[in-house]
C-alpha cells in the first residue's frame, strides 16, 4: 500500500531544508542579539491553555484546533501558536525572578485546522519571540524593530508597518469603543457573515479582523467609529511613545485603525508587516501587547510584548520579491575510489577530512568510476578526489574541480591541509 502526505501539511526536502536552516539560524543570530535566550515548549498542552489564552471567540478556538483526548481522559491540543506555551512555561518556571524584561524566543511547529493555501498549512512552524516585565513602550518599539532587523536581513524589501492600539480593559477604553462599535453595526447586521453576526453578541472586535468581502465593505462605511478616538488617554500617551520610539531610529509605519489581530488576549500595541505582492493574504509577521494574558493563565499581573512569524510564510514572501534564499547543501568534496585498497584509505581520509568541517561524502560500494563520478555531478559536488592503485603508490590524490573540470595532484597527506586553505 502506498502512502500519502496528509492534507495541509509538506515534506520538506534537500535543498528547500537548507532555506529553512537559513532562515532559522539567521532568526536565531538577530533574536540573541536583542537579548533574547531560546526556550522550547511541549508539541501539545491541556486544551483549557489554549480556550483561555487565544479566547473562546477566536476563529482558533473555534475552529481549527487540533484536540484529543489522551488515555486518561484529558483534553490535549496540538499547540496552535506560541505564546500561550510560553506564558505557561514562564509561570510554571518562576522565570518572573529573572531581571525584566524576560526575553524569549522559539523555533517550532505549529497545528490548526484551516484551509492550506499558498505559504499556509496545517501543520506550520513559527519564529516569535516575547518580552516579559516591562510595560514600558520602548520595548513594544524594540520589539517592532526586532522583527524588522530579522526582515532586512534577509533582503525582504517593498515591506510596510501597520501600527494601531486596540487600548485596554479599563471601562472608559476599549469596552467603550466596543459599545460603539456594536451600536454601529447593529443597524448593518444583515450585511455580515453568519459568523460575524455571532461575534457582534459575542466579541465584535473580532468583526474587524473578517475577511469576507461583504464584512469589509461595512469597514470602509462613514460613520464607523475609530478605536484610536475611544482608547483611554493612558493607552493614548503609550501609543504616542511607541511611534516616538520607533521615529528616533527612523523606523517608517502607517498607522491602521483596522487592525486588531486574531487573539483576544493583545492590548494596547499591535502590528502587522505586510508585502503587497503576496496578494490579499499579505502578511508577513505580527504581534502586539498582551499585558493581561500572564495574570489570565495563572500567573502574577505582568506585562508583556511579542510577536511570531511563519516560517513557509516568510520563505514565500523573500522568494516573491525575488530574494533567493540559500540552498546550497552540495558536498565540499566526493571521494571517488577505485579498489578495495583506495575504498579504505578513503575511508580513513574521509573522517579526517569532516573532522576538519569539510563537507564530504562517498560511495561505501565497489563502483564504476562513471557511476561515482555521475553521482558526484548529480549531488553538486563542488570537488572530487580520485584515488586508485596508481595514486596509492605514488601518494597522491587526483583532485577535479566540477565546475571546470581542471585537475591536479595532491598528496594523500596534504589533502587535509589542502581542503582547510580553499
Amino acid at each position: 500500500m502506498k502512502y500519502n502526505l496528509v492534507r495541509g501539511t509538506k515534506d520538506v526536502l534537500p535543498g528547500e531544508s537548507a532555506k529553512w536552516q537559513h532562515l532559522t539560524q539567521k532568526a536565531s543570530s538577530v533574536y540573541s542579539r536583542f537579548g533574547y535566550s531560546e526556550i522550547k515548549t511541549p508539541v501539545f498542552e491541556v486544551t483549557e491553555l489554549f480556550t483561555r489564552g487565544i479566547g473562546e471567540t477566536s476563529d482558533i478556538v473555534t475552529k481549527e484546533m487540533y484536540t484529543f483526548l489522551d488515555k486518561k481522559g484529558r483534553s490535549l491540543t496540538l499547540r496552535p501558536e506560541g505564546t500561550a506555551g510560553t506564558v505557561r512555561a514562564y509561570i510554571e518556571n518562576n522565570l518572573n525572578t529573572l531581571p525584566p524584561p524576560v526575553k524569549l524566543y522559539y523555533i517550532g511547529p505549529m497545528f490548526r485546522y484551516e484551509r492550506p493555501q499558498a505559504g499556509r498549512y496545517r501543520e506550520h512552524w513559527q519564529m516569535g519571540v516575547e518580552a516579559f516585565g516591562s510595560d514600558s513602550p520602548a520595548l513594544d518599539a524594540e520589539v517592532i524593530v526586532t522583527a524588522l532587523t530579522l526582515l532586512k536581513e534577509l533582503g525582504a524589501t517593498g515591506l510596510k508597518t501597520n501600527l494601531n492600539s486596540i487600548g485596554c480593559m479599563s471601562p472608559d477604553c476599549r469596552p467603550r469603543y466596543i459599545t460603539a462599535l456594536k451600536d454601529f453595526l447593529k443597524s448593518r447586521s444583515e450585511k455580515l457573515c453568519d459568523t460575524c453576526k455571532v461575534r457582534l453578541e459575542k466579541n465584535p472586535l473580532r468583526i474587524l479582523d473578517c475577511k469576507v468581502e461583504t464584512c469589509r465593505s461595512v469597514f470602509n462605511e462613514p460613520g464607523i467609529p475609530k478605536i484610536l478616538e475611544h482608547i483611554c488617554p493612558s493607552c493614548s500617551a503609550h501609543f504616542n511613545k511607541v511611534k516616538e520610539y520607533l521615529k528616533l531610529l527612523n523606523t517608517d509605519y502607517s498607522e491602521n485603525d483596522k487592525l486588531v489581530r486574531g487573539f483576544d488576549y493583545y492590548t494596547k500595541t499591535v502590528f502587522e508587516i505586510t508585502c503587497d505582492k503576496l496578494g490579499a493574504q499579505n502578511g508577513v509577521l505580527g504581534g502586539g501587547r498582551y499585558n493581561g494574558l500572564v495574570e489570565e493563565l495563572g500567573g502574577q499581573p505582568t506585562p508583556a510584548v511579542g510577536f511570531s512569524v511563519g516560517l513557509e510564510r516568510l520563505l514565500m514572501a523573500l522568494e516573491t520579491i525575488g530574494i533567493k534564499v540559500p540552498s546550497d547543501d552540495a558536498p565540499d568534496v566526493y571521494l571517488v575510489t577505485l579498489g578495495g585498497d583506495a575504498l579504505k584509505k578513503a575511508f580513513i581520509l574521509a573522517g579526517e577530512l569532516r573532522e576538519a568541517g569539510i563537507r564530504t561524502v562517498m560511495a561505501c560500494e565497489d563502483k564504476s568510476m562513471k557511476a561515482q563520478m555521475k553521482s558526484a555531478d548529480t549531488l553538486k559536488a563542488k570537488k572530487a578526489i580520485i584515488i586508485g592503485d596508481n595514486e596509492l603508490k605514488e601518494g597522491v590524490a587526483v583532485v577535479k574541480d566540477m565546475v571546470t573540470g581542471n585537475q591536479q595532484k595532491v598528496a594523500l597527506n596534504e589533502l587535509k591541509r589542502h581542503f582547510s586553505k580553499t
